[in-house]
């Protein structure tokens, strides 16, 4: 049994979302929960309520015991990059990227 919460177009880096990601990789939920809760960067918000989500989808979709549950999977890809453009020098323009992500996160039930 396996169930999942997606977050999609999160405002925060892959990059730095993946540092959050990989600490609570294999982990016990509630073990995952406080390590995102006492974080202190930005992407540890969104992670900890998809976290929540995959929780409280595995505990009313499939009625499990929330002590019996792990992080199977937890992954972080790139999502669509906002496109913003700053004034340069003699009328020009660079344009910059504000990256955004999509967190996965699979709660399954250890045997």
């Amino acid at each position: 049994m396996e169930a999942r919460a997606i977050s999609r177009y999160v405002r925060v880096s892959p990059i730095k979302a993946r540092l959050v990601i990989d600490a609570i990789r294999g982990k016990d939920v509630s073990e995952a929960l406080r390590l995102v809760t006492l974080s202190k960067r930005k992407a540890a918000t969104p992670i900890r309520k998809t976290l929540e989500s995959a929780i409280a989808n595995a505990e009313n979709n499939f009625d499990v015991d929330v002590d019996r549950l792990y992080v199977a999977v937890a992954t972080v890809d790139m999502g669509r990059a906002f496109r913003r453009l700053k004034p340069r020098a003699m009328g020009r323009a660079d344009i910059f990227r504000r990256p955004s992500s999509h967190i996965t996160i699979v709660v399954a039930e250890r045997d």
